[in-house]
């Protein structure tokens, strides 16, 4: 492959070359799955769609809240009704306009049983979207959301939620056209077909090549600073992708790009950045394949896991926890959770029917073949190994297959993780409730769901933190369905004339506020 970009080479870009640059050239890692919003769970996915779409509303500095597609909003007294002002003057790429319908069809489209939307129980809030979702209501007619006119969107909560402005901000919200995806069918997604209305249109998507977005110039908002485009590859290999970076074939790497082994010589470089997220790394068990399916053997797994020497082997990476909420977020807590414990791992065998690993079935351990996950997956399987004495084989997978093989089939046991959608716990919660769509596990506990439904509605800081701690100790102590073991700290490679890509806490990478500055001046301009 042949990349162009102003500074390549191991020579520093000049204030000329910078002054010239349009093009942001970064690596995503993997192909996509999809840029369908209805569908798409992961992360690469996600960081296309928010820069080529909006939502009703958009998250400012503080992680508030703010208009977006809808330029304002009136709350009821009770507090369940929610009517949107959507923003006239705005239009697809197509040259339509946004209207109302457009939310009704993607939210119809994704709670459809048939469309199988992993995110579907995002919209459970609404009133009877559950039950559209479930086929007990056959009538879209009787959810909770409506369109009196083309500018004015109603919906209507089962019961008052202080997130729901934050959920709107999500991509498995955003509008879509109707007219669109029933004439492609599912080559709605490709380049030549597909619709936006973001700050970025998609330009070109080569599959397992590279994806290029450019400005949208009807945007209705801010138009992009400096990176008219953004030029996505998709290298899989740490060392080379480094290698691309250090010629100035790239502006920026994520921790995917970045080798283990070369983290203590990158980290003296002004380039290297170094930011927590609220993004936590868990181990997963199919709760109904035996022998996962006896809690005594996931609390045996849970309690094998050495944290602080898995933080040592990934330099830094991540930050050891047990709490599933991530730290600084409300009812993160270090306390719950199964802690390393080498006796009562044992102990924990023992009682299940296997002393010392004895008669262990064979077990398989499934991870996605990107960034660092394998190097992770070993050391898991070390552990098993030198503290349960258990073999367990280890299976990995491209991350398209990964995600479909969690979605049909979990294996025993898996490597997973979450990143924050919106910045409040029942984002994390909720993931493991019976009816969640990204519950990998089969792990289904109505105590827990209740703790969990009871919490969301609830104002007040110290309730919630206190229905929270009650269902995470039965995610991680008595059901045991995951093992958190550390929490994402994101390690970047950032070009010095490359200004406002730096990750927030969500992980956000928003092109659209990317400067190209001359960095050889005091000044910033």
């Amino acid at each position: 492959m042949l990349f162009i970009s102003c500074g390549s080479g191991n020579k520093a870009p000049n204030a000329a070359d910078i002054s010239r640059k349009d093009t942001l050239n970064i690596n995503i890692g993997t192909e996509p799955p999809t840029l369908d919003w209805s569908l798409a769970t992961d992360v690469t996915s996600f960081t296309i769609i928010d820069n080529i779409m909006d939502g009703l509303t958009a998250f400012d500095e503080k992680y508030e809240p703010v208009p977006a597609l809808a330029q304002s909003w009136q709350i009821s007294e009770d507090g369940r009704t929610y009517t949107f002002k959507i923003r006239e003057g705005v239009f697809w790429t197509d040259g339509k306009p946004l209207k109302a319908g457009d939310f009704l069809y993607s939210w119809k489209r994704i709670l459809q049983p048939e469309t199988a939307g992993s995110y579907a129980y995002f919209l459970f809030d609404i009133q009877n979207a559950r039950k559209f979702n479930s086929g007990e209501i056959k009538d879209f007619g009787k959810v909770g959301a409506r369109a009196p006119d083309d500018y004015t969107l109603i919906v209507t909560l089962e019961r008052p939620r202080a997130y729901f402005l934050n959920l709107v901000t999500f991509m498995s919200t955003f509008p879509m056209r109707k007219d669109v995806v029933e004439k492609y069918g599912t080559k709605w997604t490709e380049a030549a077909n597909i619709v936006t209305l973001g700050p970025y249109k998609l330009k070109k998507w080569k599959h397992h090549g590279e994806v290029i977005i450019e400005e949208y110039e009807n945007y209705w908002g801010e138009k992009p600073k400096s990176a008219k485009k953004v030029r996505m590859i998709m290298n899989e290999n740490p060392v080379s992708t480094l290698a691309l970076y250090e010629s100035g074939e790239l502006d920026f790497l994520d921790s995917k790009g970045i080798p283990l082994l070369e983290v203590p010589r990158l980290v003296k470089l002004p380039d290297f950045k170094q930011s927590e997220v609220f993004r936590n790394n868990y181990i997963g068990f199919n709760t109904k394949k035996a022998p996962f399916d006896n809690p005594l053997v996931r609390k045996a797994f849970a309690s094998s896991i050495d944290r602080k020497s898995l933080a040592g082997l990934l330099q830094g990476a991540g930050v050891p926890i047990t709490s599933w909420i991530p730290i600084d977020m409300l009812a993160h807590n270090p306390r719950i959770g199964l802690s390393f414990d080498v006796q009562k791992a044992r102990k924990f065998l023992e009682m299940a029917g296997y002393p010392n690993g004895e008669n262990f079935p064979q077990t398989t351990f499934l991870y996605p073949d990107t960034g660092n996950n394998r190097i992770v997956a070993e050391a898991f399987q070390s552990m098993w190994k030198e503290h349960l004495g258990i073999e367990v084989k280890l299976v990995n997978q491209e991350w398209a297959v990964y995600l479909s093989t969690l979605r049909t089939d979990p294996p025993p046991v898996f490597r997973a993780g979450w990143q924050a959608d919106f910045p409040d716990p029942h984002n994390f919660m909720n993931l493991f409730e019976c009816g969640s769509g990204n519950n990998r596990t089969g792990w289904c506990d109505p105590e827990y769901d209740r703790l969990v439904e009871e919490a969301a509605g609830i104002l007040d800081r110290s309730q919630r933190t206190g229905l929270y701690n009650s269902a995470q100790r039965i995610l991680m102590e008595t059901g045991v369905a995951i093992v958190p073991y550390l929490n994402s700290v994101q390690q970047n490679m950032i070009k010095p004339y490359v200004k406002g890509l730096e990750p927030d806490r969500l992980n956000f990478l928003h092109f659209s506020k990317v400067r190209f500055v001359d960095f050889s001046t005091s000044g910033d301009p």
